[in-house]
């Protein structure tokens, strides 16, 4: 049985967006849907007192919120199986464990108790940043979250972080059958802003030399291959524009427990103007 593809919701409209996102990402690749609430306060409901046999409302309120998400999914994808859990767990502690047993971990990029200033929820980052599996948030403008550009872009990083993204990006580029834009930034402190040849070569043949395993999984697929001078992060968040979703490779780092989520894919999932696919390294 195929693992399936998780979607963690709250109850808020990004979610909802997150769901029709998931909903869509599992019919393309043919895998069943899990709806997630989580709520600690599950966790406590038994210890409490419920007057009159009258169920809790915080409970009556997860399940409408994890029923709703499921009969929009249902709508927007009737053939789909579709499973629908509450689970009795922090939202972060509840996801990374959804994880462990799943194709992929989609959120959105805010919460519904999140404070409209911040660009990007806690949850989502805290997922993103610890999972050892892709999580995807959802974020982005309209174009890029209904996959209207068929474009997948890769952000081709270091050598150790990026294999696995590259088999991420090429079975979602295949899965949509749309370019895969394989993009390598590169910039040399201190130098001024031409392009040199040799640089400019180098920086060709590492996306050669990253895509040269992933595309034999895929030997039809359509790559355009793009080097630029630039910050990684502004080059992408400006390619982001035009891509139905970002794909960046991280390494696990062992003395933080987690991902190492450097600069560039903070900003990213801060400012991407796309859904953004954060893909750890096989260990």
């Amino acid at each position: 049985m195929p693992l399936p593809l998780v979607v963690g919701v709250d109850g808020s409209e990004d979610g909802l967006l997150a769901v029709d996102w998931a909903a869509d990402e599992a019919v393309r690749l043919g895998l069943p849907l899990r709806i997630v609430h989580a709520s600690l306060w599950e966790r406590y409901e038994g210890r409490l007192p419920s007057p009159g046999g009258e169920r809790p409302a915080p409970r009556v309120r997860a399940e409408h919120i994890v029923a709703s998400a499921a009969e929009r999914a249902g709508r927007r994808a009737p053939d789909l199986e579709i499973h629908a859990a509450v689970l009795a767990e922090d939202p972060v502690a509840a996801l990374l464990a959804e994880g462990d047993n799943a194709t992929a971990v989609v959120t959105g990029s805010r919460g519904r108790g999140g404070l409209k200033s911040l660009l990007l929820g806690s949850v989502a980052l805290a997922v993103a940043g610890r999972a050892n599996g892709p999580v995807i948030v959802v974020r982005g403008d309209t174009a890029g979250i209904e996959g209207a550009h068929d474009r997948v872009l890769l952000g081709v990083g270091e050598p150790g972080a990026a294999a696995t993204a590259a088999r991420f990006a090429l079975r979602e580029a295949a899965a949509r059958r749309c370019v895969l834009d394989a993009v390598r930034a590169w910039r040399r402190p201190g130098a001024p802003a031409a392009v040199g040849r040799d640089d400019e070569d180098e920086a060709a043949a590492a996306i050669d030399e990253l895509l040269r395993p992933a595309l034999a999984e895929h030997p039809d697929a359509r790559v355009s291959r793009t080097v630029l001078e630039g910050p990684p992060g502004k080059v992408l968040l400006h390619r982001s524009a035009a891509a139905d979703l970002l794909v960046l490779g991280v390494r696990r780092d062992h003395r933080r427990h987690g991902l190492r989520l450097g600069r560039v894919t903070h900003l990213l999932l801060h400012h991407a103007l796309c859904p953004v696919a954060v893909v750890p390294r096989l260990p």
